[in-house]
Order: structure tokens, then sequence, then C-alpha cells
């Protein structure tokens, strides 16, 4: 059977899938943008909440959406890189066969 094929934005690795999103902070509402690309060419998943960057608000909020959006506990999900940058790179632990349709799925609309 032929793995899922992911976004862009995502990558599988041998535990999980790694999504590389770029956060907007303090923003008026708490959505997914879409897929932007990166100054180095790659893709992200651009989303904006409303907290501030303080205190790791942003991060936390960041990986709320992110748990709602693909129907997985928030556990699930950890900041592998950029805790204060706007560049994060998130890691959602799991077997990558089973996670691939449920990120491909939650990011159809903006694929």
């Amino acid at each position: 059977m032929a793995e899922a094929p992911l976004p862009a934005c995502c990558s599988r690795g041998t535990d999980g899938i790694k999504i590389a999103v770029r956060l907007k902070p303090r923003a008026s509402a708490e959505r997914v943008i879409g897929l932007t690309r990166e100054a180095d060419g790659g893709m992200a998943l651009a989303v904006a909440v409303t907290a501030p960057p303080v205190d790791g608000k942003a991060n936390a909020a960041l990986i709320r959406l992110l748990a709602r959006l693909f129907h997985l506990p928030a556990r699930d999900f950890s900041l592998a890189l950029g805790a204060g940058d706007r560049r994060k790179l998130i890691e959602v632990a799991g077997d990558p066969a089973r996670l691939a349709p449920l990120i491909s799925e939650g990011l159809r609309p903006w694929s």
C-alpha cells in the first residue's frame, strides 16, 4: 500500500510528522491562513493566533489550534525548533502512516 502524500509544509519522520509553521501572534482571530513560501524556498503553514509571543503563550495557542485542526490530542504535539521565532517546526508524535491521512485531510483546504 502506498504512503499517503503530505502537503509541502510537512515531512515524514520515523516516529511522526514534522510541520513547518510561520506563526503570526497577536492576530485578531485564530486561524490557518494557508501555505506560504519561505525565504529558503521551502513551504510553511501560515497560522495566526491571538496570544502574544510572551512566556510561550503563542506557542501553546499554536499547538492547541493544530490539535483541534487534526483531531489529535495536544500532548502529541511538540515544538522542535523556533521557540522564540516566527518560524517553527512542530513535531506530531505517532505512526506516520496513521498521521499522514489525518494531516493531509486537515490541510486539504489550503493544499
